[in-house]
């Protein structure tokens, strides 16, 4: 078994706030909120699988700025990453998701997150000044 399939998360962080958006699907994540992303394809930059992902999905233009601490397990041989962003171009659309959401520091834990995100949330707190 090689090493684990990397799925890249997007913090995107503009005033105080962070991106949230909201799954359509699978069923059970329906309804459910995550920090957009997706999948690193072999050979690419986790930080330019960020970038092309954040242009499929919302449609703006991001770069990299940290990469928050550890990464959690999705499924076996499948683990996330994720990283603080600064949007650059564009207002962030929803194409694959029915809802984006601005969210705060104390808004944080109103919002049922997919459970792979959660870990991230306690320094994404620190990072919006919460």
């Amino acid at each position: 078994m090689g090493s684990p399939r990397v799925v890249v998360a997007a913090a995107v962080v503009r005033d105080g706030t962070v991106l949230a958006a909201r799954r359509t699907a699978p069923p059970a994540a329906a309804g459910r909120w995550e920090l957009p992303g997706g999948k690193v394809e072999p050979g690419e930059p986790p930080a330019a699988a960020l970038v092309r992902e954040v242009a499929e999905e919302l449609g703006c233009e991001v770069v990299v700025e940290s990469w928050l601490a550890g990464e959690v397990e999705v499924r076996p041989g499948l683990v996330l990453r994720a990283a603080v962003v600064r949007l650059v171009a564009g207002e962030p659309v929803a194409t694959e998701h029915d809802l984006l959401r601005w969210v705060g520091a104390d808004e944080l834990d109103d919002l049922d997150w997919l459970d792979p995100d959660r870990p991230f949330l306690a320094e994404l707190r620190g990072v919006l000044g919460g």
